[in-house]
């Protein structure tokens, strides 16, 4: 079925049996590698995200100097909002500034649910390269922000520990912002047709925020809307979702039909396995801080990592994005012990 000469995350994803663990890191493309850091100081953020051979190199330098078994587009989840019609700025090492955020019913007029062959197509172009230049080596992952997370910078206006705007807005103006969560989620549902028309092989859906709801309010703002993304998805593309700290809902996660779900650090691999099922596939958990212990350490907690997965149904992973002041060769260490592992 595949013309890809490293499958293992697409088999795994499929429920098959394979001959070792998959292995990437999310942030894998960026900030820690100064091949990417080089290109950080010739060209804006977005210039790198619009520019499809940009956006190209970047996706594939770890798959050259770390070697892990997939790329994962290099792009941003604001690409979204962007495209329907509020302004993004992504101040470097600040993080991201949304200087018209949506507070009313007289703000969301701003806000439309846009054509995403028009809005979009710059990342489908740079799919296309990157399929083409990879040229079947590992899988490509494809991504975009889950609706809720979306709706936190899209309110919030920034990026917020805690995002109290954007809960108040749920909660105070409850028709207003299933309106807003309803608009994001059929954009996000074209663009990832769209992403997986162009060649992407897997599909991931970040919800950075969904730990900040409690459980009740995860499945009203949160998973209801995911729930329809990986149904429009689930027969195109394997789907993989993150919800970062909602563990608490790896049940009704699992139930989505979604082929993988990501932990964080802070649940063990045998709680979500009991939680999530026996049959989805558990993506995780290494704490990306540990990544700046020696290496021998590194070495040591990736194969107690391992064993807790005991070897099935596991993508191995980190828990949330790499830190920037990882070094290459601690990256390179939790990779190759992956690899290295034996049941």
């Amino acid at each position: 079925m595949s013309d890809l000469k490293n499958d293992l995350l697409l088999r795994v994803l499929r429920g098959e049996k394979t001959e070792r663990t998959p292995v990437w890191m999310m942030r894998q493309a960026g900030r820690y590698l100064p091949e990417y850091m080089k290109l950080r100081e010739k060209y804006g953020f977005f210039e790198r995200v619009q520019t499809p051979a940009l956006a190209c190199e970047i996706t594939i330098q770890p798959v050259d100097i770390i070697g892990v078994d997939a790329a994962i587009l290099f792009s941003d989840i604001l690409v979204v909002p962007q495209a329907m019609g509020l302004e993004v700025q992504l101040i470097e090492s600040k993080g991201p500034i949304l200087p018209a955020p949506i507070k009313t019913a007289n703000d969301l007029k701003r806000v439309r649910v846009p054509d995403v062959n028009e809005t979009l197509h710059y990342v489908f172009d740079a799919i296309k390269l990157i399929k083409q230049e990879l040229n079947g080596r590992v899988p490509l992952i494809g991504f975009a922000g889950a609706p809720w997370t979306i709706l936190c910078y899209m309110v919030q206006g920034k990026g917020s520990k805690t995002f109290d705007e954007a809960k108040e807005f749920c909660y105070t103006q409850p028709e207003l912002a299933h309106q807003l969560l309803q608009m994001i989620t059929d954009t996000t549902i074209a663009y990832l047709k769209g992403q997986a028309e162009a060649g992407a092989d897997t599909i991931q859906i970040f919800d950075s925020w969904g730990g900040l709801l409690s459980p009740q309010d995860f499945e009203i703002i949160s998973l209801q809307y995911i729930r329809q993304i990986v149904d429009a998805l689930k027969d195109i593309v394997p789907t993989i979702i993150f919800a970062k700290g909602a563990w608490h809902s790896l049940d009704s996660m699992a139930a989505t039909g979604a082929h993988g779900l990501g932990i964080d650090w802070c649940i063990k691999p045998q709680m979500a396995r009991q939680l999530a099922g026996s049959n989805i596939v558990l993506q995780g958990n290494f704490d990306p801080a540990k990544l700046l212990s020696p290496i021998p350490v590194i070495q040591k907690e990736v194969k107690e990592m391992m064993d807790a997965f005991e070897g099935n149904h596991h993508v191995a992973n980190l828990g949330h994005g790499i830190l920037p002041n990882v070094p290459v060769e601690h990256a390179k260490a939790f990779v190759d012990t992956v690899k290295e592992y034996q049941v």
